[in-house]
């Protein structure tokens, strides 16, 4: 065993960030991968000679795929432990990415590979709060898990900004499968460097979750009335975000914009992404409050996405989605942090799998998208509908409890148990 991977002192294992930026690469790359037709759903339509639907469906394929086989994913992540699972998701990733490049004009090929590619993918979404709770104390979860956030942000905005760039001077066969060779390649990176867990939990809250993950499960979560709160905000949320990545380019099109705006566009809404899950989810951390700043987030989220649908000018849609990417996406890694928080003892793999779950399920969200575009092909009329929902989100949010008295009656209940376990003995 290398030196790197000896047991500290004390209980904070400086390993955990080389788990953590493993961890990352491969979440930043299947990213890539889901989102970098988006940008140019024009010419890769011409390229694969297909319709822009069929081209809008490889991306809508990573979030239908998810919906059977999370449970799966998160059963297997708490089965057979967090490398091992991930790693599978991680490599079968980049052996799709580098098929899909190989596939080159081909559309059904692709599409398969694409499969193979959003079959990987919950074995990576679902593994956020398992890498924050066992290698991160609590005062640095929703800060551990808002860096994964960043790094899917980071992710979805490079195919974004970078495809119509990159189309320019190679073709789109050739484009993914440079995607293709560097997902692989984070995928091995994660494989040499993760470990399940550190060899000494980083505090008592996380050694006595570990003795109480396999005891409970989904049925639990789901008696939780705040978490089935923030699931169905998690739904409408990530519906939003998912539905504008999916169709940036016909959302700005017929305002003028074009394809290189639209990568702008995307681009700009996960910039605002990075910065709010990052700024916003430290102040959470500090304050050890949840609540107020995923009411926040969706109260303002509202009407930025209103913006966004009416803008005219280039700053205005430019300003409009970096706002709404600052406080709409911020509200993930805080709101997976508090399912986590208020479930206890549900093992923090399940609600985050619940959560990425409800997250894909809005697919529903992308496909009536479409569907209710205007005869000009304006989705104005869906992205206000949408922004209500947010607030009406929000105003939900703002009622529910903070945590504070689930995790002080876990760490009684665990108290409790030590004390009998030394009568016993």
């Amino acid at each position: 065993m290398d030196e790197t991977w000896q047991a500290p002192t004390d209980r904070v294992v400086p390993y955990r960030w080389a788990v953590l930026v493993a961890f990352m690469a491969v979440n930043l790359t299947i990213q890539v991968l889901w989102i970098s037709y988006a940008p140019i759903t024009s010419a890769a339509s011409d390229y694969y000679g297909v319709s822009e639907v069929a081209i809008g469906a490889l991306a809508m394929s990573f979030m239908v795929a998810y919906l059977p086989l999370s449970l799966p994913a998160s059963a297997a992540i708490a089965h057979r432990g967090f490398r091992a699972a991930t790693g599978f998701g991680a490599l079968l990733a980049g052996v799709a990415g580098v098929a899909r490049g190989l596939a080159g004009p081909h559309y059904v090929p692709v599409l398969l590979a694409t499969l193979g590619a959003a079959v990987a993918q919950p074995f990576l979404l679902n593994a956020w709060t398992t890498l924050s709770t066992h290698w991160f104390a609590r005062s640095q979860r929703a800060t551990a898990v808002s860096l994964v956030t960043l790094a899917n942000l980071v992710g979805a905005g490079l195919g974004l900004a970078l495809t119509p760039q990159l189309e320019k001077s190679m073709s789109i066969g050739r484009l993914q499968l440079v995607y293709g060779v560097a997902t692989l390649a984070a995928g091995v990176l994660f494989v040499l460097v993760a470990r399940d867990r550190p060899p000494v939990p980083p505090d008592d809250v996380a050694a006595r979750e570990e003795d109480t993950a396999e005891l409970v499960g989904v049925r639990h979560a789901m008696h939780v009335r705040p978490f089935v709160v923030f699931l169905a905000v998690a739904f409408v949320g990530m519906g939003v975000f998912n539905g504008i990545s999916t169709w940036v380019e016909e959302i700005v099109r017929p305002r003028g914009f074009s394809s290189a705006d639209a990568g702008t566009l995307g681009a700009l809404l996960l910039l605002g992404g990075i910065v709010g899950a990052v700024v916003l989810s430290a102040l959470s951390d500090r304050s050890q409050r949840r609540v107020p700043f995923l009411t926040l987030s969706l109260a303002l989220s509202a009407p930025a996405l209103v913006w966004l649908a009416l803008a005219q000018s280039h700053i205005g849609v430019f300003a409009a989605a970096f706002v709404l990417g600052f406080f709409l996406t911020s509200a993930m890694p805080i709101g997976m942090q508090y399912s986590a928080e208020i479930t206890v003892p549900t093992p923090e793999g399940t609600t985050n799998g619940l959560i990425q779950l409800a997250g894909q399920a809005s697919v529903l969200f992308v496909l009536l998208m479409e569907l209710t575009r205007t005869p000009s092909g304006s989705f104005t009329p869906s992205l206000c509908a949408l922004a209500g929902l947010l607030l009406i989100g929000a105003l939900a949010l703002h009622r529910l409890p903070e945590p504070t008295h689930h995790l002080a009656m876990r760490d009684a209940l665990a108290h409790a148990g030590d004390r009998e376990q030394d009568g016993s003995s």
